[in-house]
């Protein structure tokens, strides 16, 4: 095995700032749990379900802005600068398109679809009413994610902590006056998170847009201007990312199936599934973070002709994000009580919110290291292949959701050991992948 000049402190200063974005994002969710935590335990379930089902549509326009990432990432190994721009404007040009529509399809038919798979009248009505205001974010998270494609694929990832803040502050702040009415402003509950989402991811593409328009060199990059129609740039983004848009779109739909299950078990359990994701996605921040490191350097390495220090670069990773993912779980098995009172201050809620906590600690760290190869996999540029491997493991995954909630009725802690099943069979399916598959030569 080759042995790659890429050090853990070198790895680290690409992953800490898309880390810190990361963390500054899931804040907003944080937050948004936390003080609906405290108006009632239907609107804190709803906002999970709610949450869920508008990240499952904005995976569509992640999945674009990843397959844009890699193919920029490429270009910048390959060192041609000048064609980064363009991928840039042309997919800010479709995701709004596409945003259009899915604002559309949302406004039209979810409460049709909704209506159809929730038992609970309280948590339906609670849901649209956070999904009405919700869904008008997807025109500024689509240009959000264009921008942080760009700058990851650059490995220009420094800005991005800073973006997050100004993001998550912004959202923080309207919680607090739109949630509870503060200083003036109308007391909206569930609606009032939703609207500060929105004006969060508003302010976050202005930000984004000022600091490039200021700071980048333009020119070097191939940037024309903030829209042109490229129909032959966009299509070679969607041979790329189309993959990763069902892929994405399955990926966050099983989880969307699996609070859906968990609903039929009762509000409660859905409230305390909603606290225990939160916590479980807050601790696996850093995973996520170098998940996406080792999609961009896998690809820039490729580009630069390093192929053979491909795969011990990957376990590099790996190793990195296992060791980081066992201080914050170490913490949370101390600390049970202190880690989900920040969702809650009801000790009932507390109380039962443990025994499901401790069941999805210990998989951390198989979720570290399953993140990292199968990302490594879309790194390559074979997304083909990746969703391949994403849907044979979410078919074993679904199948296993639906064994213990619906068949055999299991306790709502043991339903979380379907995260074993998922970073388990996933991992296998990567590892035997980069071992034997043919990506070295793979052109994109």
């Amino acid at each position: 095995m080759s042995k790659t000049n890429i050090t853990y402190s070198g790895i680290w200063k690409i992953a800490y700032p898309i880390f810190l974005t990361l963390l500054v994002q899931n804040l907003i969710q944080v937050t948004d749990t936390a003080f609906l935590g405290r108006v009632g335990e239907i609107e804190l379930g709803a906002s999970a379900l709610a949450g869920i089902y508008y990240i499952v549509i904005f995976m569509l326009a992640f999945g674009f802005s990843t397959g844009s990432q890699i193919l920029i990432g490429r270009r910048n190994g390959e060192k041609n600068y000048h064609k980064i721009g363009e991928i840039v404007t042309g997919g800010i040009s479709f995701l709004l398109l596409m945003a259009l529509a899915l604002f559309l399809f949302t406004k039209f038919f979810s409460q049709n679809i909704l209506s159809r798979l929730l038992t609970s009248e309280n948590i339906l009505q609670a849901t649209l009413e956070y999904l009405d205001w919700r869904i008008y974010g997807i025109f500024f998270a689509s240009i959000n994610v264009m921008f942080r494609a760009f700058y990851v694929g650059t490995t220009k990832t420094k800005i991005l902590s800073a973006n997050a803040l100004i993001m998550a502050l912004t959202n923080i702040l309207f919680d607090y006056l739109l949630i509870f009415g503060k200083f003036g402003f109308p007391k909206m509950g569930i609606s009032g998170a939703a609207l500060a989402s929105v004006i969060s991811e508003m302010v976050s593409v202005l930000f984004f847009i000022i600091y490039t328009t200021s700071k980048i060199d333009l020119q070097k990059y191939g940037f024309k201007n903030l829209f042109i129609n490229n129909l032959k740039v966009i299509k070679n983004i969607l041979n790329l990312s189309l993959s990763l848009m069902i892929q994405n779109f399955l990926s966050l739909g099983s989880w969307f199936f699996f609070f859906l299950a968990i609903e039929h078990l009762g509000e409660q359990p859905l409230a305390i599934s909603n606290i225990i994701r939160s916590l479980y996605m807050l601790i696996s921040i850093p995973v996520f973070a170098l998940a996406a490191t080792t999609n961009t350097l896998v690809s820039n390495s490729i580009g630069a002709g390093k192929t053979e220090e491909v795969v011990s670069l990957i376990w590099k990773v790996g190793k990195l994000a296992v060791m980081i993912c066992l201080v914050f779980m170490t913490i949370c098995f101390i600390f049970p009580k202190l880690s989900i009172s920040i969702y809650t201050s009801s000790p009932e809620l507390i109380q039962a919110s443990i025994p499901s906590l401790f069941f999805i600690l210990p998989v951390l760290p198989i979720i570290s290291i399953s993140n990292v190869f199968f990302n490594a996999v879309s790194g390559t540029g074979n997304t083909r292949t990746a969703l391949i491997l994403e849907i044979t493991t979410l078919i074993i995954y679904i199948s296993y959701i639906w064994l213990i909630v619906f068949h055999f009725r299991f306790p709502l802690e043991y339903c979380w050991t379907s995260e074993y099943i998922y970073g388990i069979f996933i991992f296998l399916f990567s590892f035997y992948y980069l071992k034997k598959g043919n990506w070295k030569n793979k052109m994109i």
